[in-house]
């Protein structure tokens, strides 16, 4: 990829950005009409399924609010990314994988537990420079390699790119993770404009489709695609209604894209998280008290952790554990009977 080429996606990358952040503060001022609070407290704890070892943050999370893209190295309360009790054992030895959205929460978890099964990574992103190298350091510790590139899946050349860079520094793609988002909430229907509209459903859906045509030239049988859906894609959510909307379409894209290409070996697979505690959340919650009570509606009363979701992108992508697992979204809610 030239100079130029790179010097362009980065300056659609920042324009993409520059986009997301104006729709982000259209909606603070409406809400700045509102009556807020701010909410300082610690976070609590709850305990997750390994033992009180492993209590994870709970509500109250603290009330920090960021900017778009939303950048992990911002946030007060770290996202827990290590997995540090998973032990690999090689199930993507000799694989690379290719993540959108790789630089930080479920993406830059993901990264880490794919490089400790064994396979290099290549991680997309718009501009979030200081999360995207943290993430290769982390996959380098790991012993693999990392490639980070700085583009916008909105734009189909990019997606090409991005591509055709990875098979240069690496020579093959075995797994696409389709992991970039855009998320901004909305109470009323009204305040979804066209141009919120777009960008929405350019990057969260258009995206996917874009990105797995460009890889799908260079998959093989046992090879994979897993998209990250949404807990909103399965019930919907009421101030999210372009985002659930964006969700659900994955949802039915993995499973027709599934039967697309079961002749060919291929699989394709969605993840369908609830709340998980990643800079996605913070970058579109106006007050501190909604933040705050991030996941306190769920059965276990708190957002999951990037390192909890994890595993089950490692469990989709490993042939030895899910070859005969095609078309499934499968929910990780924190809460019973989701499907």
């Amino acid at each position: 990829m030239s100079t130029s080429i790179i010097k362009e996606h980065r300056e659609l990358a920042d324009k993409a950005v520059q986009r997301q952040t104006d729709i982000q503060l259209q909606q603070r001022r409406k809400d700045r009409m509102e009556a807020s609070t701010k909410n300082d407290a610690e976070p609590g704890r709850q305990p997750s399924a390994p033992g009180p070892e492993h209590e994870e943050p709970s509500p109250p999370m603290p009330g920090q609010k960021l900017g778009k893209p939303g950048r992990q190295a911002e946030m007060e309360l770290q996202p827990r990314t290590l997995a540090e009790d998973y032990a690999g054992s090689g199930k993507l030895e000799g694989k690379v994988a290719l993540i959108t959205g790789g630089d930080s929460g479920i993406g830059r978890a993901v990264a880490v537990l794919f490089a400790r099964e064994g396979a290099h990574v290549a991680i997309a992103y718009l501009n979030e420079d200081e999360d995207a190298a943290q993430t290769c350091r982390l996959v380098e510790a790991e012993g693999a390699q990392c490639l980070a590139v700085s583009g916008d899946v909105q734009d189909t050349s990019f997606c090409e790119d991005l591509v055709s860079k990875v098979l240069e520094k690496f020579g093959s793609v075995n797994v696409l993770v389709n992991n970039a988002a855009f998320q901004e909430h909305a109470s009323d229907i009204a305040d979804i404009t066209e141009e919120r509209l777009e960008e929405t459903f350019k990057t969260n859906i258009f995206g996917y489709f874009h990105m797995a045509k460009a890889t799908l030239p260079y998959l093989n049988e046992g090879d994979c695609i897993i998209n990250t859906g949404s807990v909103t894609g399965l019930r919907g959510s009421r101030h999210l209604l372009d985002y659930s909307a964006t969700k659900g379409a994955i949802h039915a894209f993995t499973k027709a894209l599934a039967g697309n290409l079961a002749e060919r070996g291929i699989r394709v697979n969605a993840v369908a998280p609830g709340p998980v505690w990643t800079p996605l959340n913070p970058a579109d919650k106006t007050t501190g008290d909604e933040i705050g009570q991030f996941g306190a509606d769920t059965d276990m009363k708190r957002p999951a952790q990037p390192e909890e979701i994890a595993p089950a992108y490692v469990f989709l992508a490993a042939p030895a554990c899910s070859s005969y697992i095609t078309g499934i979204v499968l929910p990780i809610t924190g809460t019973a009977g989701e499907q």
